[in-house]
């Protein structure tokens, strides 16, 4: 995709700083700022009401550190590979912003960025600081004794199960640490920066939906059993009995517990914001990964299913000083901010990338910035989205073949409860390639019928899947066999060649 944007404005009209808070499966539709009325989040709304709100966000590469490949270096890296650290021919943010002066700083309790396959992404900023004991974060060694745990659905042990029992008070708990960090930073040391980019990647509202009172009972006072804090990931959750209706509506409210829990510390992070002084200086950025299934079409979790509009259609909120609050409904995606983070401080990647700067956006509601985008995960459909349809295609021959991982750094999603779960070191079918933009050899393993595959391309596949978004927001009508297919096939046949995918993306999708 051409990277080259609309120029930016006058230098002298540019915010100085920025600070970008990406919180974790962030569910547009549960926002109040985008109409939800389901839980409280009174600080993003608040938030929300002096900054533009961008109505058509989509996302790009998934899951979680995909979707961090998109926004620190700004490249779609799903049609190669499932899941990996930054590349030996590719650059974030943090490199050229570190050339060009700019303070830059990661406070986080993410801990993919911390396992094998995360490598790299936190260590070029300028100084970084990791909050202990979220998720899967192999924290301690120890379980509080006291600590008595909850159910699991499948999951088995994972590392929260001797963490969680060292959180006493809610001040304890990851995510109001890692707010409560960047709040101290933002008073403490970015006065003494000359410019900085501060980057908050908060992990919650991300399972486990783990939270004390008030939150834990806030949204379903009537349960009196343990809090279901992780959800199944399951496609036909209620249907296929994995769980009930009753412990469908609880799981829910424990992530919405959770939502109100991290909307209050990121008031906290707003406050210390209003104090500094920046507010006429710094642009602050709010975002997200992706979204999360809790019992739409009755999917929960992550599981192998399309990107429907819970997952794919994300908030984005964006202040920005001397900009009067406002809706912006042009398509936009997540490399999409990686590219303005770069035209915003004047600096750019060594490699290629695929976004398009949102500052036209930002100075004009009628500024166009990119007629499609696509997303998806490694080894699943990929989607090709516009400004009214969003078209899913799998898979159209018997296996998920062929297939090819290109890397230079060969890793997979960490599964804790599936230890011995490992990608294949590349064997004699591997030869050496060229990545779009880029000399550097790069690995290139084809996968065929009955060759193990990555964690997330373990999938069964339904049917090409095709949604008119603008008439048809909750997907209802799936308009597969519809003449508009047709020309959203070619579509996306075109975008898989402007970007330079790899031709067995488009046999495999039936586009060669």
């Amino acid at each position: 995709m051409p990277t080259d944007a609309a120029p930016a404005e006058d230098s002298a009209t540019l915010p100085t700083n920025l600070v970008v808070v990406l919180l974790d499966s962030l569910n547009r539709h549960m926002l109040g700022c985008y109409g939800g009325e389901e839980f409280a989040t009174p600080n993003l709304d608040r938030f929300a009401e002096g900054a533009l709100r961008f109505t058509n966000h989509r996302t790009g590469s998934l899951p979680c550190m995909p979707a961090r490949h998109d926004l620190l270096v700004g490249a779609w890296d799903f049609l190669w590979r499932p899941w990996g650290s930054v590349e030996l021919w590719e650059e974030a943010f943090t490199v050229p912003l570190r050339r060009a002066g700019v303070t830059t700083k990661l406070i986080t309790d993410h801990p993919h960025l911390f396992e094998a396959g995360g490598e790299n992404y936190h260590v070029d900023f300028g100084a970084w600081d990791y909050q202990r004991g979220h998720e899967s974060d192999p924290w301690r060694t120890r379980a509080d004794p006291s600590w008595a745990g909850a159910p699991s659905f499948g999951r088995g042990w994972t590392p929260y199960d001797d963490s969680r029992g060292w959180f006493d008070d809610e001040e304890d708990f990851p995510g109001p640490r890692t707010m409560a960090a960047a709040a101290r930073w933002i008073t403490d040391e970015a006065p003494a920066a000359e410019r900085f980019v501060l980057v908050v990647d908060e992990f919650d509202p991300h399972e486990p939906f783990d939270t004390p009172e008030p939150y834990s009972s806030m949204y379903d006072p009537d349960w009196d059993d343990t809090p279901l804090i992780w959800p199944p990931y399951s496609a036909a959750a209620v249907r296929g009995g994995t769980i009930t209706p009753r412990q469908a509506r609880q799981i829910r409210a424990q992530y919405g517990g959770k939502l109100t829990m991290i909307d209050h510390w990121f008031g906290t992070l707003l406050d210390a914001l209003d104090r500094s002084g920046h507010a006429e200086d710094t642009a602050v950025v709010v975002c997200t990964d992706h979204g999360h299934y809790l019992g739409e079409k009755d999917i929960f979790g992550k599981p192998g299913v399309p990107v429907y509009a819970p997952m794919g259609h994300i908030p984005l909120l964006i202040r920005w000083p001397g900009q009067a609050a406002g809706v912006r409904t042009q398509l936009t995606t997540t490399v999409d901010l990686h590219a303005t983070v770069c035209d915003l401080f004047d600096v750019s990647s060594a490699h290629r990338t695929h976004g398009r700067s949102l500052l036209p956006a930002i100075s004009d509601p009628e500024a166009r910035v990119r007629d499609w985008a696509l997303t998806g995960v490694w080894g699943r459909e990929v989607h090709y989205v516009d400004d009214q349809y969003s078209y899913g295609r799998c898979p159209t021959g018997e296996h998920n073949a062929p297939l090819s991982m290109w890397s230079n750094r060969w890793s997979t999603m960490p599964v804790h409860h599936l230890p011995d779960l490992r990608l294949p070191p590349p064997d004699d079918r591997a030869t050496l390639d060229r990545m779009p933009g880029s000399d550097i050899p790069v690995i290139r393993q084809p996968f065929g019928p009955g060759d193990p595959l990555p964690y997330w391309a373990f999938t069964r596949f339904t049917t090409h899947h095709l949604y008119d978004h603008r008439n048809d927001p909750l997907e209802v009508e799936n308009l597969v066999g519809s003449k508009e297919e047709a020309d959203l096939a070619d579509a996306l046949r075109t975008a898989l060649v402007t970007v330079e995918a790899p031709d067995d993306q488009l046999a495999r999708l039936g586009l060669g």
